[in-house]
């Protein structure tokens, strides 16, 4: 059959195995179990519902079973014993139904059931059933044990302690689940690993069916389970926590003190979780993840996010998205600085070398519109740069304006300033007027800006790559300035208004040749710092 359907063969070998065989290891998965499926539909546990579509295609009907053996208790599962158990009333007896971890029922069951009726669970038995548990888990299959139990009605008190009912159970069985990691899975595993994200599987799992998946997955590391996790002292955790990717087995307990031990040695954690149980972690994790279509209400109401599709590889798209506009702000604050930065050089320096301002107020409020306006905000939509997962994670403390990188800020605002100052003394010694000398200062200025966006945009590698053309609303902004400083340059109206005229196309060109000039002496920079890595800030 197929997912949750109720159709479907169970085969021994190549043939189709009795219904009658069944029944006895069928009947405690039907009946110790909370989901429910409604014409394909689950309702319910996902674990749950495979055992529950299982039992139905192997001949029993559910609510007929319920119908002669109605539940009057139950203990719900819980991580401190790894088991459920239900209690039916069967005339004047009751049956308890067991599902759980092999290794915690084996040490609760006192009998095995075989083809020649209950059997006593010795030490052989024991082992060859540990031994099928190993290998069914070493083929990523999520094992479970089935057990049951027959006590008089009269010996049994639904408000007292559950859990000392179960004992002395029947093994009935084992039964193995996978559930295959999505084809996305693996490749976002290995897209964290380049990004410099470590990846650890924290899971209720038996430690082989854990490590099993996790081989899969392509996580390398060590695998322990809860129990040796207990036998760590704090220093030794902190020590190995770095050589383990497996954690199986483990208590809520347990998903805390590894979150506090990540967290201790400097690392920022992201948690996920879906479970009641989950939420203490996912309190402590600098990012607590709960699912959104699995999760508990607690679970989300304890998280920083929720995840709507369940589906990891959707956190890693998250992890480059948010890379991508950490990167974007990064760009506006450079290209902004630099641009106040050589506005400021130039008219300081004007006056420093007794020369009349190279801009006007009008024209400086027209350079803080255009170039604050459009063609810096396009910069917040510039797609992932190449090679963004492919660095390490910054630290948490790194200034978005280190030393270094205010350096070259500064070196931008200065060249900007030279070139501007030099066309306007340029004007003037060429015999134009002083209004001349003005607009081919401020177009020069307004110039430097075109190249400087891009050197925002690609702060290490060449702006020559693959993203150039990649941001449309970008070009389209700088095409839009152009015509406009075109209009204001050379538009009747708007000379009156900005104090412009007209220049000479071999200005023009003059005023491109020098502003190209930022990011010709950029590219340069970057060039000598590919051949000799410099540190970065």
């Amino acid at each position: 059959g197929q997912g949750y359907h109720t159709q479907g063969d169970i085969f021994d070998g190549d043939s189709r195995a009795s219904p009658a065989a069944l029944r006895d290891v069928l009947l405690p998965l039907a009946l110790c179990n909370e989901a429910r499926l409604d014409r394909g539909q689950l309702i319910g546990d996902p674990t749950e519902g495979a055992l529950l579509a299982l039992a139905c295609k192997g001949g029993l009907d559910v609510a007929a079973e319920l119908a002669q053996a109605p539940r009057v208790a139950e203990l719900p599962f819980d991580s401190e014993w790894k088991f459920m158990a239900t209690f039916h009333q069967i005339g004047d007896m009751v049956q308890i139904h067991v599902k759980g971890a092999p290794d915690v029922l084996l040490a609760r069951c006192r009998d095995v059931a075989t083809d020649l009726g209950p059997l006593l669970l010795d030490e052989e038995w024991r082992q060859r059933m540990l031994n099928q548990n190993g290998q069914m888990a070493q083929q990523a299959l999520r094992v479970l044990a089935v057990a049951r139990k027959l006590i008089p009605a009269s010996a049994f008190d639904r408000n007292a302690d559950l859990l000392t009912y179960v004992d002395e159970l029947e093994l009935l069985g084992l039964v193995g689940l996978i559930d295959p990691p999505r084809p996305e899975a693996r490749e976002a595993i290995a897209l964290c690993r380049r990004a410099g994200i470590k990846v650890k599987m924290i899971t209720g799992d038996h430690k082989l069916t854990a490590a099993a998946i996790a081989h899969e997955l392509g996580l390398e590391g060590e695998a322990i389970s809860g129990d040796e996790l207990d036998g760590l002292t704090a220093q030794q955790l902190q020590q190995r926590i770095g050589q383990i990717a497996v954690f199986a087995r483990v208590t809520p307990e347990h998903k805390v003190r590894l979150v506090q031990t990540l967290r201790g040695a400097g690392h920022v954690v992201a948690m996920t979780g879906d479970g009641v149980k989950d939420a203490p972690a996912l309190k402590s994790a600098d990012i607590g993840v709960a699912m959104g279509i699995t999760g508990t209400e607690v679970a989300k109401e304890a998280s920083s996010m929720v995840l709507a599709d369940d589906n990891f590889a959707t956190i890693v798209n998250a992890v480059s998205e948010g890379r991508t506009i950490y990167d974007n702000i990064v760009k506006f604050v450079r290209f902004q600085l630099s641009t106040n930065v050589g506005a400021i050089l130039s008219v300081l320096s004007a006056s420093l070398l007794g020369l009349p301002a190279p801009f006007t107020a009008i024209q400086i409020l027209w350079i803080n519109i255009i170039m604050d306006g459009p063609p810096a905000l396009t910069l917040g939509l510039d797609p992932a740069r190449p090679g963004i997962m492919h660095e390490a994670p910054r630290s948490r403390d790194q200034a978005i304006l280190g030393w270094h990188r205010f350096g070259r800020l500064a070196l931008y605002g200065a060249t900007m300033a030279a070139g501007t100052l030099a066309l306007f003394v340029y004007a003037q010694a060429a015999g134009r007027s002083e209004q001349y000398a003005h607009t081919l200062a401020f177009s020069t200025f307004v110039l430097f800006q075109f190249f400087n966006i891009f050197n925002a945009r690609a702060e290490f590698g060449s702006v020559f790559n693959a993203s150039l053309f990649r941001n449309v609303r970008l070009w389209g902004a700088i095409v839009a300035v152009l015509l406009l400083q075109l209009l204001v340059v050379h538009w009747r109206p708007a000379q009156q208004v900005f104090a412009t005229t007209d220049l000479l196309p071999k200005d023009w060109a003059l005023a491109f040749a020098v502003a190209s000039s930022v990011l010709l002496l950029d590219e340069g920079r970057k060039l000598l710092q590919r051949h000799w890595p410099a540190r970065r800030g």
